[in-house]
């Protein structure tokens, strides 16, 4: 379907415009995308967002090898109940940097669309 759409909006577009595009390039393969969160404005945000979803899933690790090595019964429950507490931050943690990932992937594709208003806009202003 995405395609068909792709197909069609190359057939709208003249030799300058595909050219343009060509130059920007298709999309960044998924470990391209992983690894450009950490950088620009926040990635000192996104750095600090993955140390500490390392260290919850670290203390989860820890927890839950005192969850298995304790005999008191009590002690399991919170020994228990903190593993599940770190492995959900971690998740969270690990979540947000996904999120964060498909912004800027929206975002990209929000400025391909501006360029190409600007570039109508620039036409039908009479403009080269």
């Amino acid at each position: 379907m995405t395609k068909d759409f792709d197909q069609l909006i190359g057939e709208a577009l003249n030799d300058e415009e595909r050219e343009l595009l060509a130059k920007i390039g298709d999309e960044p393969g998924y470990f391209a995308q992983a690894i450009s969160i950490f950088r620009g404005p926040l990635a000192w945000v996104i750095w600090l967002i993955y140390l500490l979803g390392i260290g919850a899933f670290a203390g989860f690790v820890y927890a839950v090898w005192q969850f298995f090595g304790t005999t008191d019964p009590l002690m399991a429950i919170r020994w228990g109940f903190g593993a599940l507490v770190l492995f959900k931050m971690a998740i969270f943690f690990k979540g947000s940097m996904g999120a964060h990932g498909e912004a800027n992937r929206i975002m990209r594709e929000i400025k391909r669309v501006e360029l190409q208003l600007a570039r109508l806009q620039a036409k039908e202003a009479g403009q080269p």
